[in-house]
């Protein structure tokens, strides 16, 4: 395969120009995908989902919707396709692809992971509303907690018999911090702590149906 070479003045290294970064090549890419309105709907994202071989629920294309500072869930501006995509160096499809091991990583660091937890609360909510409506937050929950929280099946348990019909972001920020501190036996549970009542409920559910 032909490749060419370009040097770059800051390091004198040569550099592959397969591996050059280009931002009309970007550009041209996000037009792949967007409408004529100048955003990736819905229908484009599907086809995205397609090219780069993802699953749109898989955890990876949230990571690259928060890398993007994405606003809406199922939506990419021009600008921020433009402005992640560049921080990703990415300008086509197997770029991307083969920063998913990267993209993966960021889930591993506590401070991170958190930071992508919190934005997928705006992210994931509709925009006219203060709160997470209950079934789009216990599906962004089992994305996010669903592997690495013992208790998260019980506590999906307990949010579908429950009363709660959204989730604000007192208590969404709580619920990690739960996951994070509690136990699973719930033995270091502090019931004077200033936990919402949401979570002080799951406790005594949960409680109530070990000693049943």
């Amino acid at each position: 395969m032909y490749l060419s070479y370009c040097r770059s003045p800051a390091s004198n290294k040569v550099i592959s120009g397969e591996e050059h970064f280009s931002s009309k090549k970007c550009l041209a890419w996000f037009y792949e995908y967007a409408g004529d309105d100048e955003v990736v709907g819905p229908e484009g994202m599907e086809k995205f989902c397609e090219d780069i071989g993802v699953e749109p629920e898989n955890i990876i294309m949230l990571v690259l919707a928060w890398k993007l500072e994405a606003e809406s869930m199922g939506f990419f501006t021009k600008e921020e396709w433009l402005k992640g995509m560049t921080s990703l160096q990415c300008d086509g499809t197997e770029k991307l692809q083969s920063k998913f091991d990267f993209l993966r990583s960021q889930l591993n660091d506590i401070s991170t992971f958190k930071n992508i937890y919190r934005y997928a609360f705006d992210f994931a909510r509709d925009k006219d509303q203060r709160s997470l409506d209950i079934d789009t937050a216990k599906s962004m929950l089992a994305l996010l907690l669903g592997r690495t929280w013992p208790l998260f099946s019980v506590f999906y348990q307990y949010l579908e018999q429950s009363k709660y019909k959204v989730i604000n972001k007192d208590q969404w920020y709580n619920v990690l911090e739960f996951s994070r501190t509690v136990h699973a036996d719930l033995s270091n549970y502090d019931e004077d702590g200033a936990w919402p009542v949401l979570l002080d409920e799951f406790v005594e559910w949960q409680k109530d149906r070990q000693a049943s």
